[in-house]
């Protein structure tokens, strides 16, 4: 089975496919064009493969990485803020002296001004600030999703800057899940095939077995064979929260996850993160405008222009 994906001109997402069969995992291409780093792309597809290549299904050993358990934040202004141990000894995200810049109407802008953030395991750390703050760049920075133009960003002990396309598209598959805004379900899969699809990818066994056990955590179990048309907003949530944890990832990025949500349903999402926050061993990092969503945090990163304002405990 081969899948096509397009990228239409304003930078979304766009599926050309049509009836896709049951998939198999060694005969699967992927394909973008024109662009091979969209992030909607990448994420509809389950943010698992972001390369023009064919998908390689070999796993690679990835450096174990150890710290001492803070979450420390500095800013080109203002140098190190206060420390503060949170989660396990093991640290799952760094990053040192990040910073990133986008060219507009042919001028720089940083959209990321020289941030360190260490997060690890076990932590619930949610990103605040104003549209256009640089949460979500910091997010697909952490995510390996792009590339600073300056500093270093390690995932899980490895540092981005060092792989090429094939090692960063596994490091993604092994490590990150993703949890957005609109959800990126494939609309021609069904909830569980959805789910699966990030095992399918990296060659695992018992694919549909352990979605069916993910779709049982969110409580959505008798779901399974419905296509994403055929679900409440809350619902396709809660199957791109099943889908992000189905490979039980080191780091767990959640972009703006109730934004499309009322808010009897997001304080169900809600809920939810917080029980991955407290069940599982991975690290959440939260971008997100929802003061209730920031309120059930370990600790609000506050951002301003690009850089961490400051850091509250809460």
């Amino acid at each position: 089975m081969r899948i096509g994906l397009g990228i239409n001109y304003a930078g979304g997402f766009k599926e050309v496919a049509a009836g896709v069969a049951d998939l198999e995992r060694a005969g699967l291409d992927i394909v973008f064009v024109p662009e091979a780093y969209s992030y909607d792309a990448v994420s509809a597809l389950g943010y698992l493969a972001a390369s023009t290549e064919r998908v390689e299904l070999a796993s690679g050993i990835l450096q174990l990485y150890t710290r001492t358990p803070t979450l420390t934040a500095m800013t080109a202004a203002s140098g190190y803020a206060s420390s503060t141990t949170i989660g396990e000894s093991r640290l799952i995200a760094s990053l040192d002296h990040v910073s990133k810049e986008y060219r507009s109407e042919g001028l720089p802008v940083r959209a990321v001004d020289g941030v360190s953030l260490d997060i690890t395991a076990r932590s619930f750390v949610a990103l605040v600030g104003r549209s256009g703050c640089g949460k979500s760049t910091l997010l697909n920075l952490a995510g390996a999703m792009d590339f600073p133009t300056s500093g270093e960003v390690r995932l899980d002990g490895v540092a981005t800057s060092s792989l090429n396309d094939a090692g960063l598209t596994r490091l993604r598959r092994e490590k990150v899940g993703f949890i957005f805004q609109s959800f990126q379900l494939l609309p021609t899969l069904t909830v569980v095939e959805n789910v699966e699809l990030p095992l399918l990818l990296a060659g695992k066994n018992d694919a549909r077995e352990a979605a069916r056990l993910r779709l049982d955590w969110v409580e959505l179990g008798s779901f399974a064979g419905r296509l994403p048309h055929q679900l409440s907003g809350g619902q396709m949530q809660r199957v791109a929260i099943a889908r992000a944890l189905v490979h039980d990832p080191k780091l767990l990025l959640a972009d703006e996850p109730t934004g499309n949500l009322d808010t009897t349903t997001g304080d169900v999402i809600l809920a939810l993160l917080r029980r991955i926050a407290d069940e599982h061993k991975a690290a959440l990092l939260m971008a997100t405008h929802s003061t209730e969503a920031a309120a059930l945090s370990d600790f609000v990163v506050r951002m301003r222009d690009g850089r961490i304002e400051e850091i509250i405990k809460n």
